[in-house]
């Protein structure tokens, strides 16, 4: 269950929103992690996989179903990530922002939606994706005690395993 330090429950949080809980650095290629929901089920797994050529991460349903490939390009450009869809077909394409004096900017394509916008402090696990002046999801580190971990709570509406994949590709990307 995610809590805020001092152990007070969360509080102003978005009716329906869907929270999980997520460890750092989950992209260890070639580890399986498994991303919970605040109940504590194994809500999705994030499969590392090593191939000759690139990396990939695969985001699957809890049943084993490929939701989203995320993968390691080689001569690609270094701030650029995209998000393959299980079935074929790119789902996002993340870029980040070439000027961000304060904070993080990064920007997040979708073909078939409204675009998103990520800003915050991405090392330390503390942003918002918002679409527009919608919010998507918010990202946070202090909402546990337990080290290396960090919530993810995701406005309902929203594909939580894009979501997801997205935020593990930021965290790819930051800590490369």
């Amino acid at each position: 269950m995610l809590r805020r330090r001092g152990g007070a429950a969360l509080r102003g949080r978005e009716e329906g929103a869907h929270r999980y809980r997520m460890r750092e650095k989950i992209v260890s290629i070639g580890d399986d992690y498994w991303i919970e929901d605040e109940a504590g089920e194994k809500a999705f797994k994030v499969d590392g996989k090593m191939l000759r050529v690139r990396n990939t991460l695969v985001i699957q349903s809890s049943g084993g179903q490929d939701l989203y490939k995320i993968q390691e390009r080689m001569l690609r450009i270094k701030d650029t990530m995209e998000i393959e869809r299980g079935d074929g077909g790119t789902a996002a394409t993340i870029k980040k922002a070439l000027i961000s004096p304060l904070r993080d900017r990064w920007t997040v394509k979708i073909p078939e939606g409204e675009d998103w916008s990520i800003q915050g402090n991405i090392l330390d696990h503390e942003y918002r994706i918002d679409a527009g002046r919608e919010r998507v999801a918010e990202v946070s580190k202090k909402w546990f005690r337990i080290r290396d971990t960090y919530g993810v709570e995701i406005a309902p509406g929203h594909d939580d395993a894009l979501v997801l994949a997205v935020t593990a590709a930021i965290d790819q990307m930051a800590h490369d």
